[in-house]
């Protein structure tokens, strides 16, 4: 056995150790590596996970009829719109706008071009799994530039923090790779919960016409004994349409001759919350940048009418992947208390616009 000469020996040459450690950052510099080495482990695991991604991108590709997958994946893979100047707020909304549908229309043409004999529900197909692809890329090269910069600067409070989020980035990275599968098999996906909203309560009306705008489609209707002018994006590819400018042209064509608006939208939920859960309250229900939105609430001003939203809650990953059962049973929930809101808040003859807003794939109409 020690004696107790031998052990407060080793006691001072470990404090010893310590406090050079301490004195020269050394434990600073081997938490550095641990954290490195891990954040470095996931990173192959994204790498992992966007290599077979890509794979069944190409193998979709590939059996549409177009021989050279990879070009049309490397030119938009790192596809960017660039945000509109705003420290001039003047006609930022429309510059926004402008922007994004210039984005959206330069790759829908170089998609059509790619594949001149598919149909569009099949092209949408392969425009959102390609959307999907970019994404994860970008997850990736976020996470590798913060680590080689934390690596490079010695930055130990960057990698720290890199090393507490990667375990979020991580689910965003599973997430992304799961909501490949409904987007490539045309599945319902939760954010299409509005448009679904939509369908079952055309199920129950009587049709009278049907118009396609700007990938929106919109459906005129009796309803309760109401006129109803049903929205949402056109289905059942996977496309979110216009509905706000569909919307705001609606209510011009319209005179504003309209009672109420109301929008159905999926919606976050918050950690504790149920899965389908529902929301009433006042405003436009859509998550778009800003034009689409702001769209809705200038008509809904400009003619002094209500605007009521509906939310369906799910977390981010039920509302990228296919529905989950809640989701759909909350969609049928949400059907009937539309009806009832009809009855209590308009009158016989009354014209109303419902919305569907969300992603239409596996929604017909």
């Amino acid at each position: 056995m020690m004696n107790s000469d031998t052990i407060s020996l080793i006691t001072q040459i470990i404090w010893l150790i310590i406090f050079v450690m301490l004195l020269t950052g050394l434990n600073q510099k081997i938490q550095m590596k641990i954290w490195a080495m891990d954040i470095r482990n996931k990173l192959s695991v994204i790498k992992r996970v966007i290599d077979e991604d890509r794979a069944r991108v190409e193998k979709m590709i590939s059996n549409f009829g177009n021989p050279s997958p990879s070009l049309l994946l490397n030119r938009f893979l790192d596809f960017f719109t660039i945000e509109p100047v705003s420290i001039e707020p003047t006609d930022i909304i429309r510059r926004l706008d402008h922007l994004i549908r210039t984005g959206e229309s330069t790759f829908k043409k170089a998609v059509e071009n790619a594949f001149p004999s598919i149909g569009k529900f099949e092209r949408s197909l392969v425009e959102t799994s390609i959307e999907i692809l970019a994404g994860l890329n970008t997850i990736y090269k976020v996470v590798r530039h913060y680590l080689l910069t934390g690596e490079r600067e010695n930055n130990w409070i960057l990698l720290m923090q890199l090393e507490l989020l990667m375990p979020t980035i991580m689910r965003y990275v599973e997430t992304y790779h799961m909501a490949l599968d409904p987007f490539t098999t045309g599945k319902p996906i939760g954010d299409s919960a509005g448009p679904l909203v939509v369908y079952n309560l055309l199920e129950k009306s009587s049709i009278v016409s049907k118009n396609v705008i700007d990938d929106t489609t919109i459906v005129e209707a009796w309803l309760e004994g109401r006129r109803v002018f049903f929205v949402k994006a056109e289905g059942p590819g996977s496309n979110v349409g216009h509905p706000g400018s569909v919307i705001n042209k609606l209510v011009e064509d319209l005179k504003g001759n309209v009672d109420l608006i109301i929008t159905i939208d999926a919606a976050l939920k918050l950690e504790g919350e149920e899965t389908g859960s529902t929301a009433e309250g006042v405003g436009a229900a859509i998550g778009d940048p800003g034009p689409e939105k702001i769209a809705i609430e200038r008509a809904a001003a400009k003619y002094n009418i209500p605007l009521r939203a509906i939310i369906i809650k799910m977390d981010y990953r039920e509302a990228l992947t296919t529905m989950k059962k809640e989701v759909f049973e909350a969609t049928v929930r949400t059907s009937e208390y539309v009806l009832k809101l009809l009855r209590e808040e308009t009158k016989p003859n009354s014209t109303i616009i419902i919305a569907g807003i969300g992603n239409s794939i596996g929604v017909p109409y």
